[in-house]
């Protein structure tokens, strides 16, 4: 069992106890469930009361989050082939950066995050209410209001300007836009009050929870954005926050890259915050769906086929070390990449042998005999996956063959849909670079900071020193590289580019310059401005 009884069973509780519990849209009436006054004594009652709370998160780090944190980056691209992912036009917006109130997932996500905060808010509502108040009930608190305001930073990243409602009791009706700043404010000093009371305990029992190095995570976000969020930097407030989870020593990086991503990747120590997914009971990582080609159902075990649809270009693919070491073994010629992390990206001829795990080691890159090349069957073109290409839209065979897959979260044997790898929102590795970038941007960069990035690196090269950087390579333009080679399709990207300030340039393809940043935050959906008419647009779109 991938978590212990108790949290695993409420967590999949959680799937149940939503329909009382949800409250996916401001606007959105939610009918009191109250339970009995004696459930939260044990902690098998706490875990059950709290799971609802977690239920939204499964829709972050493979939902309408993944795609808003992401696409308008420069390290994923959903390309219409044909009639395929067209749909509306959304996927092309987001790369575009000519999304609008009503694009799907601008509207969607919101739905999502509010769900999550409207889920907590009823929580707490129940839980202070009970008479006696459970032992723990700060402790109850600490870890709703934490989670709570995770959902308010993502809220507040996205779009800016956002309404702040912490009372169930609350009149959707009468709620009007925070400034990003206060918001940011709010965020900063619910997590803070919270840190006493939060669990430093990492083991089972605590697996897909927030405990104080989620939340000192979460701080280092807010913190390493906030010239962004308010004006004013907190650079050195960053360093303290990644020095904190460091200094605990509870976590190492994985020996590993690929294992902080594998079906079985809740063992792994380097991993500190993660949704959990299990492919019969708790859907929604569609991975290896969503970026493999149909055809791919082959040689990863997938019964039904994929979507053939999320990608990487070849500007992006330029970042990695693409160097490799050949072998080869009768009519197959098979390659280990030298930087483990390349090993994400399928490039090339695709063949009906297995693909085994880890993808950096022994993938078959060649092979002489015919029979073994796969194709695209509605085309009978070889299928073959190519970087460089200019079009976001076309018709053509051969574009159904553009865009490099990625398969970090190695595809689960004989899976279609719903794979069981857990997916992370917060991992050492991240802690590391986030530290050493800061320390950087506030002239305090030392040899600790470097040995930081030099351990991101050496575990990229599978322990081999010898792509180690000096002082003299810890730059900005590294670090931002560093980070995108090491997070790819984690959610940070739109993130980074707009701190790096290279969020609005003109990329392959078909997305020219940004003609100002207002693009940097999303609009207000328009179904929420329907509902509740007290909600501002955010400045640049067009006003309701």
């Amino acid at each position: 069992m991938k978590l212990s009884s108790i949290i695993y069973k409420a967590l999949l509780l959680a799937g149940t106890v939503t329909m009382f519990f949800s409250c996916t849209k401001l606007d959105q009436n939610v009918y009191s469930v109250v339970p009995n006054q004696n459930f939260w004594n044990t902690p098998e009652q706490i875990a059950a009361g709290i799971a609802p709370a977690y239920a939204s998160l499964v829709n972050i780090p493979d939902g309408d989050y993944h795609d808003l944190a992401e696409i308008p980056g420069d390290d994923m691209i959903v390309p219409a082939r044909g009639a395929d992912w067209l749909a509306d036009g959304q996927w092309i917006q987001l790369w575009q950066h000519t999304w609008t109130a009503t694009t799907a997932q601008v509207q969607d996500c919101w739905s999502a995050l509010y769900g999550g905060i409207g889920q907590i808010n009823f929580i707490l509502s129940v839980v202070n209410n009970l008479d006696p108040a459970p032992a723990n009930i700060n402790n109850i608190n600490a870890e709703l209001k934490t989670l709570r305001a995770l959902y308010y930073y993502w809220a507040m990243d996205l779009y800016g300007n956002i309404p702040l409602v912490t009372s169930f009791e609350t009149d959707a009706s009468t709620l009007t836009n925070s400034s990003r700043k206060d918001v940011y404010n709010f965020i900063d000093s619910e997590i803070n009050n919270s840190l006493p009371y939060l669990s430093t305990d990492v083991s089972k029992a605590t697996y897909g929870r927030i405990t104080k190095y989620a939340a000192f995570c979460t701080l280092a976000k807010l913190y390493l954005n906030a010239q962004t969020y308010t004006g004013t930097p907190q650079w050195a407030k960053t360093v303290q926050m990644c020095d904190s989870v460091i200094a605990s020593g509870k976590y190492s990086l994985e020996p590993n890259y690929f294992d902080n991503f594998s079906v079985h990747n809740e063992g792994s120590h380097e991993n500190i915050f993660v949704v959990p997914f299990d492919n019969v009971n708790i859907g929604g990582n569609n991975w290896g769906m969503e970026t493999l080609h149909y055809q791919n159902d082959a040689n990863y075990a997938m019964p039904g086929g994929a979507w053939n649809g999320y990608c990487t270009n070849a500007e992006f693919y330029s970042l990695y070390d693409t160097s490799s070491v050949y072998t080869a073994k009768g009519d197959n010629v098979y390659r280990t990449y030298n930087d483990e992390r390349a090993g994400q990206f399928i490039i090339g001829q695709q063949y009906k042998e297995q693909v085994t795990y880890p993808p950096n080691v022994n993938m078959l890159s060649y092979s002489s005999d015919p029979n073994l090349k796969l194709k695209d069957l509605q085309t009978n073109l070889d299928l073959s996956f190519y970087a460089d290409f200019d079009k976001i839209s076309s018709p053509d065979g051969t574009f159904r063959l553009a865009g490099l897959r990625n398969i970090k979260y190695f595809p689960e044997a004989g899976v279609n849909v719903s794979q069981s790898n857990d997916m992370v929102i917060y991992r050492l590795a991240d802690v590391y670079l986030m530290r050493a970038e800061a320390s950087l941007r506030n002239g305090t960069a030392s040899a600790t900071d470097l040995d930081y990035v030099n351990a991101v690196r050496e575990r990229a090269y599978s322990g081999d020193a010898s792509h180690d950087w000096k002082m003299s390579d810890l730059t900005l333009t590294n670090i931002y590289d560093e980070r995108g080679r090491e997070l790819a399709w984690e959610n940070f990207r739109r993130q980074d580019a707009i701190r790096f300030g290279t969020f609005g340039d003109a990329r392959k393809p078909q997305k020219t310059k940004d003609a100002d940043d207002h693009w940097q935050i999303f609009p207000i959906p328009e179904n929420q401005h329907t509902a509740n008419q007290n909600l501002k647009q955010n400045p640049g779109y067009p006003p309701f």
